[in-house]
């Protein structure tokens, strides 16, 4: 049976103010709904299948304690702009000096700045946080790791997450064109099949 994570309750001290914050930041408005002394509101992510939840009489935990929450992307760079371009203040992208500096704050050591010199995947992140200091790591995931993925799982979340994985198609199949010497006439059926096997964490055809 499948056991799917569907919410992460943050624990914040105006629940107004985190409604607007994380509203601000384009995520859905799922529920806000409030009887006698408690009251949850609930949004999610663009493309997300797990949402957050917060509110009145919810959590016993102090405003500000939940720590390096991950939102995965398939582009640094544009997400770091999108965030900033609805009111977040994200750090600059950066990547690890060594394994575990991606949890030290940022203006601390450790954190290298730009992204992963080979662009690897799962190397290169930002953060930011909310009005109480709940704090969010935003990590770029391009391929995943073998058997993270159900290999049948293979589609996309969002438009943009689309048209993120046809570029790297595009690209990846202009070398496999150079490698061959000519114009590939089946490159749809390539495209395909690079789009699946990245998505799957499976061998990338050539």
């Amino acid at each position: 049976m499948d056991q799917k994570l569907e919410v992460v309750v943050i624990p914040v001290s105006d629940v107004d103010r985190a409604k607007e914050f994380y509203a601000g930041l384009g995520w859905r408005l799922d529920a806000d709904v409030a009887r006698e002394n408690f009251r949850i509101v609930q949004l999610t992510p663009p493309g997300s299948d797990c949402c957050i939840q917060f509110g009145t009489c919810l959590t016993s935990a102090a405003p500000g304690s939940a720590q390096n929450l991950y939102l995965i992307v398939s582009d640094i760079d544009a997400a770091r702009g999108d965030l900033v371009a609805h009111g977040a203040q994200v750090s600059e992208v950066f990547h690890e000096g060594t394994l575990g500096d991606r949890f030290h704050p940022a203006g601390t050591s450790g954190r290298v700045s730009g992204p992963a010199p080979d662009r690897g995947t799962y190397a290169s992140f930002a953060s930011f946080s909310d009005p109480d200091g709940n704090s969010w790591l935003v990590q770029e995931i391009t391929t995943r790791l073998p058997g993270r993925v159900d290999p049948a799982v293979t589609s996309f979340t969002s438009a943009s997450d689309l048209a993120d994985a046809m570029r790297r198609a595009s690209a990846a199949h202009g070398e496999h064109e150079k490698r061959i010497g000519h114009a590939d006439a089946d490159w749809p059926d390539w495209y395909a099949r690079y789009m699946v096997a990245e998505r799957a964490g499976t061998e990338l055809p050539t």
